[in-house]
């Protein structure tokens, strides 16, 4: 790593902590500075303002929650465990404690700021979940009904978030037993059954 990538790093690291300890409101240029160990001016240099900061941190907090390739469908298995399997990696990807973190802070600001929030939505429909190349392949098998990828991915995810990403998110702990992602497909499947 260059020079100037460790600090771009080292700031962005920096600013990481002083959003989820002070907010963004309350979080100042001159302290992360400080944390990052480099000056104002070296700042302002890789960020023109606190606002291009929390742009930084939410487009990476976008790539790690779509860090997970994209999933392919395989005709020689089970199509209930490819999607339990796909499921449980991506519950790990989002419920890992650095996701979970950039998670807490941006989405606490994106509440507080309607303008940045519609912008933050903005960007990330442009983005596929992983499981929506297994579900559109699935699909064009024949082994559920045709429909909207995209959407019925949604409506699964809805499901999984719901049960086994927003307890860690609010509590830092899930509650939730395992088995219950079982019936989070098993209401998906039933929905999206095959025609016969």
């Amino acid at each position: 790593m260059k020079r100037t990538e460790i600090k771009r790093k080292n700031i962005i690291d920096a600013a990481i902590e002083e959003f989820r300890e002070q907010g963004f409101l309350g979080a100042n240029t001159t302290s992360i500075a400080k944390r990052a160990n480099v000056s104002s001016r070296t700042l302002y240099n890789h960020f023109e303002s606190k606002e291009a900061l929390f742009d930084a941190i939410s487009k990476i907090m976008i790539e790690q929650n779509w860090s997970m390739e994209p999933v392919p469908y395989d005709p020689n298995r089970d199509f209930a465990e490819q999607l339990k399997d796909a499921l449980w990696r991506y519950v790990e990807v989002i419920t890992e404690e650095t996701a979970l973190g950039l998670n807490r802070m941006v989405i606490s600001e994106l509440i507080r700021d309607l303008d940045r929030s519609r912008q933050f939505f903005t960007e990330t429909v442009t983005h596929d979940y992983p499981i929506t190349r297994l579900v559109g392949e699935a699909m064009d098998a024949g082994v559920i009904r045709k429909a909207d990828a995209g959407l019925a991915t949604n409506q699964l995810l809805a499901l999984v978030k719901n049960f086994f990403f927003w307890p860690e998110f609010f509590l830092g702990e899930n509650p939730t037993p395992k088995d219950v992602l079982d019936d989070c497909v098993a209401m998906f499947l039933a929905h999206y059954k095959a025609d016969v």
